[in-house]
């Protein structure tokens, strides 16, 4: 019985198997969570760091404060200082208030920097000092401000060719190096294979009332067979796929194994794997990825413009026949300027006004990476 509170605990924070591999992980965190020391989390792309390292802020004494995350690698290099740091006003242009960064904002609580890796140069010496005093300088500030604040790191890089690169400070990777805790690819942990699924088919489900019939022998044993360069995450893609496209009907092998073909072309070409073909094939293939992933963003961004309906444009009065001259053009009201660029900044602002500024959220909203919010910020001058 304890076992089973055990393992029902550990689905509860989004963590599931029974592999080897598995259970030293856990041990690690067990050991860890409750400690105040900085934790480095490793592993491939998709193997659920960020679970991890909220697993260990749920264990740890900080659990009634905040946990905050920041993607270091989409947020350009010019502002990310800023976002940890916070600044003042008049700092840089586009400062008209004074701001806290995450640091303050999770003061007491856990701050997960994920993709450490991409941190600037500069931007890694003032971390090192917040990691060994606890306490920074906003960008424009002229004093110091003291912090309490656990730092979990995470990356898929090899920091320590990094720092052999002159990529990665040495000092901070020491600092960060002091406790690391390695998340195992789903090859090393293929006996997790058959829980995850089973959790992950039982998910889906319930959100989209699929009623599944289940996998067969031979479907588990062709995902035991495959290699999953995208790890759990790419494991969870072929699950949904399989059941939204196969409308609930039970799954084989062959089934299965017509999704992982499928699967295959949209697999994040950055992430490392072994292949056996020609360097004019693996070029061929890697610009037909680039060009497909450009088509689905015009797609979304065209979809986003017709579904997304912003506040302002909702606001303009409609012309009555009244209002025209007799050429078809409203001589009353201002010329609305129904341009892209123009709605697109509009429907911005009421993206980041609805959810208060928090660009995390407007990101995800709008259906777009936090990198391209930011840049559409500057762009338009809405910092």
């Amino acid at each position: 019985m304890a076992d089973a509170n055990k393992t029902s605990n550990l689905e509860s924070f989004g963590l599931i198997g029974d592999s080897e591999a598995f259970h030293q992980m856990m041990e690690s965190i067990r050991q860890v969570a409750p400690t105040q020391i900085t934790v480095l989390i490793q592993g491939e792309s998709g193997t659920g760091k960020e679970v991890v390292a909220r697993t260990l802020h749920k264990l740890s004494q900080r659990n009634s404060k905040p946990l905050l995350t920041v993607n270091c690698g989409a947020i350009p290099e010019g502002i990310l200082e800023s976002e940890l740091f916070g600044h003042e006003k008049g700092a840089f242009t586009g400062a008209v208030d004074s701001r806290k960064g995450y640091f303050e904002l999770a003061h007491e609580g856990t701050l997960f920097l994920d993709e450490i890796g991409e941190m600037p140069l500069n931007t890694q010496v003032k971390l090192l000092r917040v990691l060994e005093e606890q306490d920074f300088m906003r960008v424009g500030g002229n004093q110091m401000v003291k912090v309490d604040v656990r730092v979990i790191a995470a990356t898929n890089r090899d920091l320590e060719g990094a720092v052999n690169r002159g990529e990665f400070r040495k000092d901070l990777f020491y600092r960060l190096n002091a406790v690391r805790i390695h998340v195992p690819s789903l090859r090393e942990r293929k006996s997790d294979i058959r829980d995850l699924t089973l959790h992950f088919a039982d998910e889906i489900c319930r959100i989209n009332h699929i009623q599944f019939h289940g996998f067969t022998r031979e479907a588990f044993s062709a995902m035991e067979d495959y290699d999953w360069p995208g790890n759990i995450r790419e494991l969870r893609n072929v699950v949904e796929r399989i059941l939204i496209l196969e409308k609930g009907e039970k799954a084989d092998g062959a089934m299965v194994q017509r999704h992982l073909k499928r699967i295959g072309f949209v697999v994040d070409p950055a992430l490392p794997m072994i292949i056996n073909k020609s360097s004019d094939q693996s070029e061929r293939e890697l610009i037909y990825r680039a060009l497909l992933d450009i088509r689905i963003a015009l797609e979304d961004l065209k979809t986003l413009m017709i579904s997304y309906r912003p506040r302002q444009i909702e606001q303009y009065p409609v012309a009555h026949p009244a209002d025209h001259d007799g050429t078809g053009i409203n001589t009353n009201q201002e010329v609305v300027d129904f341009t892209i660029k123009n709605i697109e900044k509009r429907t911005i602002q009421s993206a980041l006004l609805a959810h208060k500024g928090n660009k995390r959220k407007t990101a995800k909203a709008l259906g777009i990476g936090e990198r391209t919010l930011y840049r559409k910020l500057k762009e338009y001058d809405l910092e």
